[in-house]
């Protein structure tokens, strides 16, 4: 039985090992990080809300519309990566293919330019 034991030890090290390092993690903040935050840490942050408020609070439109556009255009650099590296395989059709979908994202920002979505008055 105690063949059997020991070849369940590394597991034991490992989890005890994993155990220790999960813990000191954890206390570490507790022992290092400062406990009272001044006025700068509770002040408004990026979105220009304030940070603690009702959490039903209403959102302004542009923060949804600019994360829509944000996610558009990243879309189309995911997109281009993959199709420059293999250009040279694909051929002219995969060229053209491109330059319609370039076309539409393009005529895509042009509108949102027009209608005043990139405005942040």
């Amino acid at each position: 039985m105690s063949g059997l034991l020991l070849d369940y030890l590394p597991i034991l090290i490992f989890t005890a090992i994993a155990l220790v390092i999960s813990f000191a993690f954890l206390a570490m903040p507790l022992i290092m990080a400062p406990a009272a935050p001044d006025d700068e840490k509770h002040s408004t942050y990026e979105c220009g809300f304030p940070a603690f408020d009702d959490s039903r609070m209403k959102f302004d439109i542009r923060f949804y519309l600019v994360a829509i556009l944000f996610i558009v255009f990243d879309l189309e650099v995911a997109f281009l990566f993959p199709w420059a590296v293999s250009l040279g395989e694909v051929g002219p059709y995969a060229f053209w293919a491109m330059m319609v979908f370039l076309g539409e994202l393009i005529i895509g920002y042009i509108y949102a330019w027009k209608v005043g979505a990139l405005e942040w008055d």
